[in-house]
């Protein structure tokens, strides 16, 4: 059995914060959704997606399941607690420690949050369409804690040479900012290439959160690492996850 594999974000946290970011390798699941799938919605065989939700939880050495939320592209903040619920949101804060936030990506953005103190986490799942409607600025809300006392780390997502999208996309987020037209490049089909690691950037920044680390990391481009959706259509997702120790 090969152990999976993942990113631990580099960022001044305190040890007891514990984060990290599957890769696609170390599972059971076959193709399209080979070999650590953890999503469960994606049309992936049940015994396997559960087979590698208990690698991860194994490996990790964690006392309880991740906290898994049915993600629906939105700014729903909910607090992250033990058993089987499943609510719509798309982000998670935890300040009980072994309470894991967990956020399921396949191009879109997972963005995780600590308190340089260590006493309070979160994660974010931000495509652009979260990132428009202000998921980021929900979860900074709802960890209640000055920004200037918060750490963000940005993990794997679809890189701006790949991420096209329409100028209605370009327009909603120029709305909110105009400083957001450095994040789009225009491309002879007479479309934008979008890049999500700047905005995200910008909405923290913004937000006042100025110690921001991670992107750089493409999904599309990177298919021995990554899923991704835009790539592949049918595929697995990978996890970011964080708790307290």
């Amino acid at each position: 059995m090969s152990a999976i594999e993942f990113i631990v974000p580099d960022w001044p946290v305190p040890a007891r914060v514990h984060a990290m970011s599957t890769l696609r390798r170390g599972g059971v699941s076959l193709a399209p959704y080979d070999t650590l799938n953890l999503g469960a919605d994606v049309g992936d065989e049940v015994d396997a997606v559960a087979e590698n939700r208990k690698r991860l939880r194994e490996q990790l050495g964690l006392e309880a399941e991740p906290y898994w939320l049915k993600q629906v592209h939105g700014a729903r903040v909910v607090r992250a607690a033990e058993g089987d619920e499943r609510p719509e949101a798309d982000a998670a804060v935890a300040m009980e420690p072994e309470h894991v936030c967990a956020i399921q990506t396949a191009d879109c953005m997972p963005v995780l949050f600590a308190r340089t103190d260590g006493t309070r986490v979160a994660a974010a799942h931000a495509g652009w369409r979260g990132l428009a409607a202000g998921v980021l600025e929900a979860t900074i809300a709802a960890l209640d804690t000055p920004p200037r006392l918060l750490a963000a780390w940005l993990g794997p997502a679809i890189g701006p040479d790949h991420f096209e999208v329409g100028p209605e996309v370009r327009e909603a987020f120029v709305r909110i900012d105009p400083a957001a037209v450095t994040a789009f490049r225009a491309n002879a089909r007479g479309r934008w290439m979008c890049d999500l690691y700047r905005l995200a950037r910008q909405h923290l920044n913004r937000a006042g959160i100025d110690a921001v680390f991670g992107g750089g990391r493409c999904t599309h481009a990177e298919r021995a690492d990554f899923f991704s959706y835009r790539r592949d259509g049918r595929c697995g997702r990978m996890a970011s996850l964080i708790w307290i120790e």
